[in-house]
């Protein structure tokens, strides 16, 4: 089937003008500093500030009604594709989604349980010393007290504001406050719910988002909201000709458009809005991390007006002194000076000369019931082997541990939380505040080769290590248990140009001094049987000159 652009698009008329968000702020202008909204500015007058560089572990509630179902990701968008599980599901459990559409899993989001206060304490157990909030997802729903948005925590569902309540509560234990704000994407990723199912009994039939509008809301709980503005208004127009969104995306696929980081074709009106809720996100909450879930920064001009002013923001609020971190994915190497790279569920090959971060999550990001029906979270051992690769290569980890709808996690995500804790109190001082060394590395595994590579990932074997430093230590973290019981590493052989310098103690870090032997091949250090069962052993090796 041949597909047209204009039978997709909805007003979208050629040489229509893009309005950045600067201009959309009108009488609230972008707060006055150095930066300018350009490439050019932020990448001459950002450097990443040393709290984010020390942190190295953050923890991310990546928490909203997409959580209700207990089913998975995107459950918002993919709900409406006949023939997928999580339409299965939902027919199922809800019924069908010309009745019963995602507005509804807002609604019965209620967060009962939700105690954040405790929740923040164990994040902090277990080592995290910065917490990000999910303020908005693909599905247009804001998780804070919104004066542009009227579809948005405090008005439905659980009538508080997340973020705010969030923030309070890691202030109040000291981590550094992040949001994430991955409301770009709406326009195109929430069209599904204008379709219609292929077949069967109710072939044809437009689903909720396609007939309902605010007037139809009388008598009923979301009396007075419109549903158009969650569902962000049609803009992919699919006719009689054009049978489902999968068509569209097919379309979407053959013309290469990078739809994700564009302003909507024809309505300019998105940004303007999009900007207008980012804005009182910054100024509200006054967050130290900003995420962007978007390649580059978000809806042309307008993401980088928004950065520009969070940098500026961020000036004023401390003094002259920058706290801001931005984070977006695949940049050019360049522009990684100009905000925060975040790598998506993967990492680097090597060390990069620019902080970066990997966001990732121990099962799915929204909560999925079968994953803990099946064992199927990864396990602590896992995730501290990535933090020790990730921070090896001058990267940050911030962890999602999946919430459930009331608010609260499953046995085995707390006691992931709890080993995680563990090591991290014997083991922190080789990941908080260290930076690089000469080399990442050694060993056969050198995982980390981009976004959503992790699946990828050889297992560890007693060959690999990670190095760090810090106060003239070198940290060596044995990600295996190595043959015999003896750690060789041959990048510390006597000789070795890269492993220069005098080994004169090693220790085990909560395990004491170790015996140890230098030959032209590696150093050899004998490890105590009993650290067999660690997740990662850590080495601290000092000798002048190791670390110069």
């Amino acid at each position: 089937m041949t597909i047209s652009r204009r039978g997709l698009f909805q007003g979208a008329a050629a040489g229509a003008t893009l309005v950045s968000g600067a201009q959309a702020l009108g009488s609230a202008p972008a707060a006055s500093g150095p930066f300018a909204p350009t490439w050019d500015s932020l990448i001459a007058g950002y450097k990443a500030p040393d709290w984010f560089r020390d942190a190295k572990f953050g923890i991310w509630a990546h928490w909203s009604a997409q959580c209700v179902p207990e089913f998975g990701d995107w459950y918002a968008r993919t709900m409406y594709i006949q023939g997928d599980p999580k339409y299965d599901h939902h027919l199922k459990h809800y019924g069908h989604p010309a009745d019963v559409g995602f507005m509804e899993m807002n609604h019965l989001w209620k967060a009962t349980n939700w105690d954040p206060d405790r929740l923040i304490g164990l994040y902090k157990k277990a080592g995290a010393k910065y917490f990000v909030s999910l303020a908005n997802h693909h599905d247009n729903f804001d998780n804070y007290e919104s004066s542009h948005h009227a579809w948005n925590s405090t008005r439905v569902g659980p009538m508080k504001d997340i973020v705010g309540t969030w923030a309070k509560a890691a202030r109040a234990q000291g981590l550094r406050f992040g949001v994430s704000n991955h409301s770009a994407h709406t326009w195109h990723w929430f069209q599904t719910a204008y379709a219609y199912d292929q077949e069967g009994p109710r072939k044809g039939e437009r689903y909720d988002a396609f007939r309902l509008t605010k007037a139809d809301g009388v008598g009923k709980w979301w009396e007075g909201l419109d549903p158009q503005e969650l569902y962000a208004g049609r803009h992919l127009v699919m006719p009689d000709g054009v049978g489902s969104i999968l068509e569209a995306n097919v379309w979407h696929d053959q013309n290469d458009m990078n739809w994700d980081e564009r302003i909507p074709p024809g309505d300019p009106g998105f940004a303007v809005q999009w900007a207008l809720r980012c804005r009182e996100l910054i100024d509200k909450y006054r967050p130290d991390l900003l995420y962007f879930d978007d390649y580059g920064l978000p809806l042309e001009q307008t993401g980088l007006d928004m950065a520009a002013h969070f940098y500026n923001a961020s000036l004023r609020w401390h003094g002259g002194r920058q706290e801001a971190v931005v984070n977006a994915k695949r940049l050019p190497p360049h522009q990684r000076f100009g905000i925060v790279e975040d790598v998506e569920r993967g990492g680097r090959g090597d060390i990069d000369n620019a902080p970066w971060q990997t966001d990732t999550c121990i099962g799915h990001w929204h909560y999925d019931r079968t994953l803990y029906d099946t064992h199927g979270y990864k396990t602590s051992k896992a995730v501290i082997s990535e933090l020790c690769d990730i921070v090896s290569k001058n990267g940050n980890l911030l962890l999602s541990i999946p919430m459930r709808p009331d608010g609260t996690h499953d046995d085995q995500e707390e006691a992931f939380l709890e080993q995680m804790g563990a090591w991290m109190a014997v083991n922190g001082e080789a990941i908080y505040g260290t930076r690089p060394w000469r080399t990442f590395g050694e060993g056969p595994n050198n995982n980390g080769g981009g976004d959503f590579d992790e699946n990828s990932y050889g297992a560890y074997t007693g060959q690999d290590f990670r190095f760090t430093t810090k106060g003239g230590a070198l940290y060596a973290m044995s990600l295996g248990w190595p043959d015999g019981g003896v750690a060789r590493l041959t990048t510390l052989a006597q000789g070795s140009a890269v492993g220069r310098g005098r080994v004169d103690a090693v220790t085990l870090l909560g395990g004491g001094t170790l015996p140890f032997r230098r030959t032209d091949k590696a150093l050899e250090v004998s490890l105590p049987d009993g650290s067999r069962g660690a997740p990662v052993r850590v080495l601290k090796i000092v000798g002048e000159g190791l670390t110069a």
